[in-house]
């Protein structure tokens, strides 16, 4: 009857072990995607938004440049060369479509693609003033081109920078939300490593005892059989 109890009771423990040891197995993969999860979060603020925050400032930029390029143009006492500024112009516009180009290449959430088609319009309107004032300018309408420069030139290019301060403003947000992810992460990465050392040391704990107790046990299996031996001689 005790080795039946003795032989229960290492079958449970043998049971408890094994759970434990499925838990063991179970946080360890929870642990491996949270990692997956970090590196995730962590290369989405690289690649899709500290990238594109540095391309903003790009932006801004040549934005500012065709501003006050044009309009050191405009304001100069002596007839300047339209095709000199023409060209200063479109190499400006170059650099902004391909900044625009590897905005578009990024992951981008719902308010960040309108916001982004709203300002690549706004950028399309303003080079098209820009076009038509130096055009205006060649054909010795300099008033009206600078008239032109000073309304809608001036309405059009205030509201191409506040579309891409409301792009900087969603990848602000957006940023943080990424933050708050990755802190959650490590949070449950965090539990989850001090569950496994938890986990092990209970195990190494249950070990111990069966070794003392299979130990006590073999000695007392001994004691009786020698004192069969004993009592038949």
């Amino acid at each position: 009857m005790k080795w039946s109890f003795v032989i229960q009771q290492k079958f449970k423990t043998a049971i408890i072990l094994g759970g434990m040891m499925c838990m063991i197995v179970a946080a360890t993969l929870i642990s491996r995607m949270n990692m997956q999860g970090i590196d995730k979060s962590f290369s989405s603020i690289y690649q899709d938004r500290l990238i594109p925050a540095t391309n903003i400032i790009y932006l801004t930029e040549n934005l500012y440049g065709k501003r006050l390029s044009l309009e050191k143009f405009l304001l100069s006492d002596e007839m300047c060369n339209s095709e000199e500024i023409a060209a200063g112009l479109s190499s400006h516009n170059n650099h902004i479509d391909s900044l625009i180009k590897a905005f578009e290449k990024t992951y981008l959430v719902d308010q960040e693609a309108k916001s982004l088609g709203a300002f690549k319009n706004r950028v399309a309107e303003y080079a098209l003033l820009e076009k038509v004032i130096i055009n205006l300018y060649a054909s010795g309408h300099v008033a009206a081109g600078k008239e032109l420069f000073e309304g809608a030139g001036a309405r059009t290019f205030q509201s191409t920078i506040h579309n891409l301060n409301e792009l900087t403003s969603i990848q602000s947000r957006v940023g943080q939300e990424l933050m708050k992810e990755t802190k959650s992460d490590m949070a449950s990465f965090s539990l989850i490593s001090f569950l496994q050392i938890a986990l092990a040391i209970i195990i190494g704990l249950i070990v111990i005892v069966l070794v003392q107790n299979s130990t006590i046990i073999s000695k007392s299996k001994a004691s009786k059989d020698s004192g069969g031996y004993f009592n038949l001689n």
